[in-house]
């Protein structure tokens, strides 16, 4: 814990899912890669990545986060970067890497069914997390964890406002939750701007679009080393 002695009533315990519960952005990273091999004639990786993560700012607002639109923005920056002569054969790899992510099996982060475990039945344990729908739902039943949370929520972002929504409808609102998560811009600003309390549990490989600096200073902000340390920091601060 790096806060002094302040304790709480926390009835709610919210985790973030991908690359808190499980793995994610290591798929992406793969794709990635593949990506740079398939339009290493055209561009170099740096060139290319740069390039691809604009797209994606881009697109946010029309395709949303996940899988979907990470497909869609490299076909437009494979078209972009060949002046729309990318050979069909690399698009139609593209969506097979498409294909592929959406069907890769999910595998637990260290700690977290031990974790979740534990706090199951010991307070109100819920999801919130962004994405793809189908894809999330897919994930969530894979890890084996589905039936152990009381609340999922699957947004289209995480801004305060939905965060309020959400512990609104949790036992003791927003100042009696926990947001538990790998996004310093997703899972720790827009929860403490709700009035929540936020864990960050960092995770080594971080997505350009989700870095933010880390609200150090903040009363009601923590941050553990692993999912592990997290039932020890909550008994800490009731």
């Amino acid at each position: 814990m790096n806060k002094g002695a302040q304790t709480v009533d926390i009835r709610t315990v919210a985790f973030d899912a991908d690359d808190t519960l499980w793995h994610n952005e290591r798929v992406f990273a793969l794709s990635q890669a593949r990506f740079a091999e398939l339009l290493g004639d055209y561009a170099d990786p740096a060139h290319l990545d740069a390039r691809l993560l604009a797209a994606e700012r881009r697109n946010l607002g029309h395709y949303g986060f996940g899988i979907k639109g990470f497909v869609l923005s490299m076909i437009e920056t494979a078209l972009d970067v060949t002046d729309n002569r990318v050979p069909g054969a690399v698009i139609h790899q593209l969506v097979e890497m498409g294909r592929e992510m959406l069907s890769h099996p999910t595998e637990l982060l260290p700690h977290v069914a031990e974790t979740v475990s534990a706090l199951a039945g010991t307070c109100h344990l819920a999801v919130i997390t962004k994405g793809d729908l189908l894809d999330q739902e897919r994930k969530l039943a894979q890890s084996g964890l589905g039936d152990v949370f009381d609340r999922v929520e699957i947004v289209s972002d995480k801004t305060p406002d939905v965060y309020a929504r959400i512990f609104a409808g949790c036992p003791g609102g927003a100042g009696a939750a926990v947001m538990v998560g790998n996004s310093v811009k997703s899972d720790v600003l827009p929860a403490l701007a709700a009035g929540a309390w936020s864990v960050h549990i960092p995770h080594d490989l971080q997505w350009d679009l989700e870095k933010a600096e880390l609200p150090l200073a903040h009363p009601r902000f923590r941050t553990v080393a692993h999912m592990g340390q997290l039932p020890d920091l909550l008994r800490q601060m009731v």
